[in-house]
């Protein structure tokens, strides 16, 4: 049964995965130990295993959830509104502006990271992220297919997922580079897809 935390317990325990999410981004999470995020976050030892009692184990679901939430809540409320084609392309842009600026700072690079260490608990976070993602690129491409904007013949699923393999993959590739020109032409291709005849 989960812990009913008090208005200041609920916000202490944010404070903690904010502050522990910030230090990984910026570390890894390979480089960050218990008394890292302690020292970041002003907090004792008996108040981080209060709202951890696994310690990092359970920081780090906590951090893997925020991370995945975070991923969705940066690109909206564009990708919660793909209805038209200029709509598409504001969201393209608004993807390429995030990945840019954050570079392997970004919350999905943070995210993946720690599939390595996380375990089953942390992929089927990562699988949910991706499975909500797909969904609204689903919905997005449904709705531009039903004004008229692309054409009917287009499959939903497959332009969805070939959509979010392109910000995934030139994701990694800007991270493992440097270079943003992969997510910048993989993204547009696959975009421009759903208007190209089939």
């Amino acid at each position: 049964m989960e812990r009913v935390l008090t208005a200041k317990g609920a916000a202490t325990r944010q404070r903690i995965v904010d502050g522990a999410a910030l230090l990984i981004r910026e570390q890894g999470v390979a480089n960050v130990g218990l008394d890292d995020i302690r020292a970041v976050t002003a907090t004792s030892k008996s108040q981080l295993f209060h709202y951890f009692p696994d310690g990092k184990a359970d920081l780090m679901l906590a951090v893997a959830r925020r991370e995945a939430d975070q991923v969705i809540a940066e690109q909206l409320p564009e990708l919660g509104d793909l209805t038209t084609w200029r709509k598409w392309q504001a969201w393209r842009r608004r993807v390429i502006t995030i990945y840019d600026e954050q570079r392997d700072g970004c919350a999905l690079s943070a995210l993946t990271g720690q599939l390595g260490t996380g375990g089953t608990a942390t992929r089927q976070i990562v699988k949910d992220l991706l499975d909500r993602w797909l969904e609204y690129l689903v919905r997005g491409v449904e709705a531009a297919r039903a004004s008229g904007e692309i054409d009917a013949s287009v499959d939903p699923s497959r332009a969805a997922t070939a959509i979010l393999t392109a910000v995934t993959g030139g994701a990694t590739m800007l991270v493992a580079t440097g270079r943003i020109t992969y997510l910048e032409t993989a993204l547009t291709e696959a975009i421009e897809d759903l208007r190209r005849p089939s």
